[in-house]
C-alpha cells in the first residue's frame, strides 16, 4: 500500500520455501530519528483523522461504525476500516473526507474478525487475544469442531469476542477428530473383555476410557473400560479396527444463533477478493476498450 514503517520482531533466520509467502517485500532502509518522528507524527494524525471521520458519519447519517484510521508512511494515503451490516453508500462521505485531509482517502469495510483483531482485547482464557497477538490469517471454524470435543453449544461458551466461534477450537481439532475414531459413541452397543455386552454411558475422549451400562441378575451396574479392550462396530457399519472408514461426527441442525457463530472470518476477505479481481477485470476491459477507440 506504499512505504510502511515497521519493526524488526526477530533476528534473520532460515525459512522453509513453503512458509515463504510471495512476493517479499523490500526493506527500504534502516528507520532514521527523522523517520520516527514522523512515524510518532503519523499515530497522532491516525487519531484525529479518526475522530473527524465518526463526526463526518454522524452528519451523514451512514450505518456504519469505524474501527481504525491507517496513513502510509509518506501519508500519500488515509485508509478508514468499518463494519456494517450490509452494503453503505459513502461516495459523498468519501468526498468530504477527500476535501478535508487533502489526500487519497479509502473505506475499506471488514468483517467483525477482523475488526477484533485490529482493536484485540482479552479472552476468556486470560490472555491476548490470539488473532490480534500473532494470528496472521484466519482459519475456518466449525460447530463440528465444537461437538467433536465434547463441549457444550452454547453460544456464549465457543464464541469469542466478535461474537464468532473461537479459533482456538481448530487448534485441537485433527487431534479430537482422530481420537473420536477410535472410541464408541454414547448409546453404541459393546463387546466387553469378557464377552458380555453393554451400553455406552459416556465417553472420556483424552483418557480413552468408556463407561458402560450392564446388566447382571437384572442389575444395572456401571463400569469403566478402557476403550482398547472393548469391541464394537461404529454406526457406518465398520469395526472399529478399520479406523480409515469410520464415519465423521454427525452433523447437527444448527439453531439460528448457533449458525450466526458460524460465517467464516474469511467471507469477507473472499469478497474483497471478488471485488479485486472485478476491479482488475475492470481495468483490463477499459485498456481493452482504449486500444480500440485508438484503432479506430
Amino acid at each position: 500500500q506504499g512505504m510502511e514503517y515497521g519493526k524488526a520482531v526477530a533476528a534473520p533466520m532460515e525459512v522453509e520455501d513453503e512458509r515463504v509467502k510471495e512476493p517479499l517485500k523490500k526493506i527500504m532502509r534502516v528507520a532514521t530519528p527523522k523517520d520516527d518522528e514522523q512515524h510518532g507524527a503519523n499515530l497522532e494524525k491516525e487519531k484525529d483523522a479518526l475522530r473527524l471521520c465518526k463526526e463526518k458519519i454522524v452528519a451523514h447519517e451512514l450505518e456504519m461504525k469505524l474501527i481504525e484510521a491507517e496513513y502510509t508512511f509518506d501519508r500519500s494515503k488515509l485508509t478508514f476500516y468499518f463494519t456494517a451490516d450490509g452494503r453503505v453508500d459513502f461516495r459523498e462521505l468519501v468526498k468530504d473526507l477527500a476535501g478535508t485531509f487533502r489526500t487519497r482517502i479509502e473505506l475499506r469495510q471488514i468483517g467483525v474478525r477482523d475488526a477484533t483483531k485490529m482493536l484485540g482485547g482479552i479472552g476468556t482464557c486470560g490472555r491476548e487475544l490470539c488473532c490480534h497477538a500473532y494470528m496472521r490469517d484466519f482459519v475456518p471454524v466449525s460447530i463440528k469442531m465444537a461437538k467433536e470435543q465434547n463441549l457444550s453449544l452454547n453460544p456464549g461458551k465457543i464464541s469469542g469476542m466478535c461474537g464468532r466461534l473461537m479459533c482456538c477450537l481448530s487448534y485441537e481439532a485433527e487431534t479430537y477428530a482422530y481420537l473420536n475414531r477410535q472410541m464408541p459413541k454414547v448409546n453404541d452397543k459393546v463387546t466387553l473383555p469378557d464377552g458380555g455386552e453393554g451400553t455406552v454411558q459416556a465417553v472420556d475422549i483424552l483418557r480413552g476410557k468408556v463407561k458402560v451400562i450392564t446388566f447382571a441378575d437384572d442389575e444395572k451396574q456401571i463400569e469403566e473400560y478402557e476403550a482398547a479392550d472393548l469391541k464394537f462396530r461404529r454406526r457406518g457399519g465398520k469395526d472399529k479396527n478399520n479406523s480409515d472408514n469410520l464415519t465423521d461426527v454427525d452433523d447437527i441442525e444448527l439453531s439460528g444463533e448457533l449458525a450466526a457463530l458460524t460465517d467464516d472470518s474469511d467471507t469477507v476477505g473472499r469478497q474483497e477478493n471478488r471485488n479485486k479481481n472485478k476491479q482488475e477485470n475492470k481495468g483490463g476491459k477499459k485498456r481493452n476498450n482504449g486500444n480500440n477507440n485508438n484503432n479506430r
